[in-house]
């Protein structure tokens, strides 16, 4: 299934846009990463992976590093438009520097498409959740990591899961609530 539609999200209501945004600029800030080698994407690839065989999740998994392809997985039950989905987040995230569901939220914040507030085609460019700019300290936006087929708040909250266990960080004050 493609994302589910992309419909899944925060719970209707300005304050609770405004309260995602600012977790996800925590998010952020604390889930910048040392380094970014072919062992490095590896290592977090294969925890997603596993972490959504455990779930039976039907997602796929996509991991770059400057227009480089370094993890891609699609396991039982992802589809070719969770392939679709995963290049369209991205060059959300690649675009913006953003994770691909900051970009929708504002986008709803302000009752705009990426089309009328960019001038991006929507056929190219997807702001729902599931990308995120992967930072290395001192360095900046080098990469990114994508997950494609939970309701977008799904696949944004298993990335900044898969972060935090990679970097060994707590996530507990800065995940988003399911």
């Amino acid at each position: 299934m493609a994302d589910q539609a992309e419909t899944g999200g925060a719970a209707s209501g300005i304050s609770s846009v405004v309260r995602d945004l600012d977790l996800i600029a925590r998010q952020e800030q604390d889930l910048v990463l040392p380094g970014l080698t072919e062992a490095d994407a590896w290592e977090l690839g294969c925890w997603l992976r596993q972490r959504a065989a455990d779930r039976h999740h039907p997602i796929a998994i996509d991991i770059r590093r400057g227009g480089q392809t370094l993890f891609s997985a699609c396991l039982e039950g992802a589809t070719p438009d969770n392939l679709g989905w995963i290049a369209r987040k991205t060059r959300v995230a690649e675009r913006f520097h953003r994770p691909s569901y900051a970009i929708g939220l504002l986008l709803q914040q302000e009752g705009k498409t990426i089309t009328t507030r960019f001038g991006l085609p929507e056929a190219e460019y997807a702001p729902f959740g599931g990308a995120f700019p992967l930072r290395v300290r001192g360095v900046g936006v080098v990469g990114t990591v994508c997950v494609s087929g939970l309701p977008q708040r799904e696949d944004h909250r298993l990335v900044v899961e898969a972060l935090g266990a990679f970097l060994g960080a707590p996530i507990d004050g800065i995940q988003l609530q399911p």
